[in-house]
């Protein structure tokens, strides 16, 4: 009996969580895969009977669609790990892709001081005491946007001149705890005095109480400001780095396995360039 597009990418999913795949993996994968069976149902396709003709006419509909050649790459790998799982492995052979520019000699966009004072400024005219204490925890934490949903009260220790936050299962599964500064206790002490519940969450959704926040809430609120949450991490990185703090400490901090990541953060970023340039030739 022929499998339907849910069912294929249910047991595909039930599989790389079962060989050990993160839920956010396994969240981003099922996004990925459910639009890419939208497009080729339409298209008169079929999943479970795979080409390579349909993989390279998808990677031409996003790009025509103007997707990046990072995201295209994300989506590829994706379509790489179905089709073996599916035992098309040709589906995937020699698909163009477009060419991902490397930026290794640049460090990740971070926020330059008047961006980041705007944007707690900002949010603190807004007044909302949960939105305050995530953009502070955010910025001077550097946690990943999913690491802060899926912190518990618990996993905070605030003290009268000390306090930190536990993250349990970083990337990789590798658990780390990060010292909280005295602003970042400041707001999540006033956030957490409005808290009345027993709920285990630190962060709960405003429209559904009972349920924690979720990580396309957090970049909602933070588009506002015309901030992603990737910018706090960058800049969290990137002004330790600059403040002389050593490449090991940052990445322990950040969570980095690879330290290779985190010593980016000591090259000059776009904006420097282009003020060397300015400098050099006005």
């Amino acid at each position: 009996m022929k499998k339907s597009c849910a069912e294929v990418i249910d047991y595909f999913i039930a599989d790389q969580l079962a060989k050990g795949k993160s839920k956010n993996t396994a969240k981003t994968y099922r996004q990925t895969l459910s639009s890419f069976a939208d497009w080729l149902t339409a298209a008169g396709g079929d999943i479970d009977d795979l080409t390579r003709h349909d993989v390279q006419s998808y990677v031409k509909h996003l790009q025509e669609a103007g997707k990046s050649a990072a995201t295209i790459g994300k989506v590829f790998a994706c379509l790489s790990v179905f089709s073996r799982f599916l035992g098309r492995p040709g589906a995937v052979e020699n698909v163009r892709i477009p060419e991902q520019r490397k930026k290794r000699n640049i460090a990740p966009q971070s926020l330059e001081r008047n961006e980041r004072n705007r944007l707690l400024r900002e949010v603190e005219r807004d007044g909302n005491l949960r939105d305050i204490a995530i953009t502070y925890l955010l910025l001077l934490t550097g946690l990943r946007v999913s690491e802060l949903c899926a912190l518990n009260r618990s996993d905070v220790v605030i003290g009268e001149r000390s306090g930190k936050v536990t993250v349990r299962d970083g990337k990789g599964g590798i658990a780390r705890t990060v010292p909280l500064s005295a602003e970042a206790r400041l707001y999540l002490t006033k956030y957490l005095a409005t808290r009345t519940d027993s709920k285990k969450a630190l962060f709960l959704s405003n429209f559904k109480d009972s349920e924690r926040i979720a990580a396309r809430t957090i970049q909602h609120m933070l588009k506002k400001y015309g901030v992603h949450p990737h910018k706090l991490r960058h800049t969290f990185c990137r002004e330790l780095v600059s403040a002389g703090v050593d490449i090991a400490t940052v990445a322990e901090l950040a969570g980095h396995a690879d330290i290779n990541v985190t010593r980016r953060y000591a090259m000059p970023n776009e904006a420097e360039l282009e003020r060397v340039i300015d400098r050099a030739f006005s």
